[in-house]
């Protein structure tokens, strides 16, 4: 299974609250903040509603 690298690029001030709450809940507090996730349907979804606030590369697993 394959893994994505996201990385927020931009703040989330301004946006709806729905938004701010699935960037944190991806694990992402500030900008330039990365974690590696699982490449499921439930994080692409999560992905797809802030794709503009992150920026997203697959990354292989060793």
């Amino acid at each position: 299974m394959s893994s994505l690298k996201v990385t927020q690029t931009k703040s989330v001030i301004g946006y709806e609250e729905s938004q701010k709450r699935t960037v944190r809940a991806l694990g992402l507090k500030h900008i330039r903040d990365s974690r590696v996730h699982g490449d499921t349907p439930q994080i692409r979804g999560m992905l797809h509603k802030v794709r503009h606030l992150v920026r997203v590369e697959e990354v292989n697993e060793q």
